[in-house]
């Protein structure tokens, strides 16, 4: 029972997909790589970022972003260049440029317009006529009625 548990707490340790052979001696360039890998998608695997993805193609890309930052280029021409190659889905918050500002404003327009139709709606309850009051001899029959 214990070599059991001992495999599940083994087993339950996160994987780190940065292999050794990746990590570049310049520790500022490597925390430059790293951080530029947390805000690219992996192609394949949709819900990871590249920096903690398994996947050959975000190995690859963790590889490329590398190489780009050892030629010199600064985070914004790294990204730009993964950005080229794969389109705009890598980027884990896309930019707020062209066609992907209507899903950039959709958010608050939609706010707007709720809190528009809720103030309608409630404004409309306050203006209702309020129920006219029983006539003697409506408030004469309930009583009838209560008692019966």
């Amino acid at each position: 029972m214990r070599k059991l548990l001992i495999l599940l707490a083994f087993l339950a340790t996160p994987a780190f997909a940065v292999q050794p052979d990746e990590i570049l001696p310049d520790p500022a360039l490597e925390s430059r790589a790293r951080e530029i890998s947390k805000l690219l998608r992996c192609p394949v695997c949709q819900g990871e970022n590249i920096d903690d993805s398994n996947a050959v193609i975000s190995r690859d890309l963790r590889i490329l972003v590398r190489e780009r930052l050892v030629a010199g280029d600064s985070d914004d021409q790294v990204i730009d260049f993964v950005v080229d190659r794969y389109g705009e889905y890598v980027l884990f918050k896309p930019r707020a440029s062209g066609a992907n500002w209507v899903l950039w404003l959709a958010g608050p327009g939609m706010l707007v317009l709720g809190g528009g139709m809720a103030w309608i709606w409630l404004r409309g309850r306050r203006q209702a006529v309020p129920p006219e009051a029983l006539t003697p001899e409506e408030e004469a029959r309930l009583r009838e009625i209560l008692k019966e």
